[in-house]
């Protein structure tokens, strides 16, 4: 199942009766011999997760659980669940991550990994029809992204770099699939969004920029593993799992990347072929090379990580996308060091 922000709202109208029926809630069991939940929101992009998803390797890990995996469309719709109670843990990009550090929001959850430095597998790209060559280009018309995501977040770093004021842009909030819809109908005339809808995009279009070129000119979006602290506080063993297992997916997706990207396949319903390119458009790092002054470093000498968060969210205060920016402390404090 896919989730989308309105269906996540919908979900939150009808909790008093999935509480009923035990859906929802503490992660915990709370009666004798009662299994433990683990509520697991994922996105449908080529990523080390969704090997470990394909092979059950947390199931396996955690005989004793019930773990259970939703796809949602953004992180803004993860961000929601999160408010809603609906998940214990999620794959989640550095722009929503950094929306969820600051008031209004305020969610308390951790970055406990860092699954991947995003690259141009998230691009801004216009139809051919539309005769746009440039940034500039985009005065006047209408470009979608998802609100609040890693995209909305590049979108928005294009265009400042670009000299465009965005409020001379139409900017239309879209998930992925809506997305692709909107472009096939000539209702858009661009989007900043990720493989694998960005791959039929690019199909009849033209990329202006990516992430990657984002990233290097000092905007860089990351891609995270959150769960609640909550969550992680009374379910040690299950935050142990399940960081072992995607250390070593991301460890294999540089070592060996076909079975993952056949994993990947079988997950997003892409060929091979699509699944192992899409892998090959971010770049990886194991947790020791998270825990490099550059990333996370260490407890005792914090790295970077938290620093790239707070620009963030300062950039989307200027957006006018959160009311105010916490201080550096608080953003390291939402890093949990990857430990093994």
């Amino acid at each position: 199942m896919s989730v989308t922000r309105r269906s996540v709202l919908s979900l939150f109208a009808a909790a008093p009766l999935l509480a009923a029926c035990g859906v929802g809630g503490s992660s915990s069991g709370s009666g004798s011999g009662e299994r433990k939940k683990v509520r697991i929101a994922y996105q449908s992009f080529a990523d080390s997760t969704l090997l470990v998803k394909d092979q059950r390797t947390l199931e396996k890990a955690l005989p004793g659980h019930d773990i259970t995996w939703t796809s949602f469309d953004s992180g803004a719709s993860i961000n929601t669940a999160f408010l809603g109670g609906a998940i214990d843990l999620a794959v989640i990009g550095s722009s929503p991550a950094a929306a969820a550090l600051c008031p209004p929001l305020s969610i308390p959850y951790q970055v406990i990994e860092l699954l991947n430095v995003i690259g141009d597998s998230e691009a801004l790209v216009v139809r051919n029809a539309s005769g746009i060559t440039d940034i500039k280009g985009l005065v006047g018309r209408k470009v979608a992204a998802p609100f609040s995501s890693t995209a909305h977040y590049s979108l928005l770093a294009a265009l400042q770099q670009a000299g465009v004021d965005p409020a001379s842009v139409t900017l239309v909030d879209l998930e992925p699939q809506n997305i692709q819809a909107a472009w096939q109908r000539g209702d858009i005339d661009g989007a900043y969004v990720w493989t694998p809808a960005l791959s039929v995009l690019q199909k009849d279009g033209k990329t202006l920029t990516d992430s990657a070129k984002l990233a290097a000119a000092g905007k860089p979006t990351l891609t995270f593993t959150v769960a609640r602290k909550e969550f992680i506080d009374g379910n040690a063993e299950v935050v142990d799992k399940w960081l072992a297992a995607t250390d070593a997916a991301i460890k294999q997706i540089k070592s060996d990347p076909k079975p993952v990207a056949e994993a990947v396949a079988r997950q997003i319903g892409a060929s091979v072929e699509d699944a192992l390119s899409q892998l090959k458009q971010n770049i990886y790092l194991d947790h020791a090379e998270q825990r490099t002054p550059e990333y996370f470093g260490t407890p005792e000498a914090p790295g970077k990580l938290a620093d790239q968060l707070l620009s963030a969210a300062q950039f989307l205060k200027e957006q006018k996308k959160v009311d105010t920016v916490p201080d550096l402390a608080t953003f390291r404090a939402a890093l949990r060091v990857p430990r093994g």
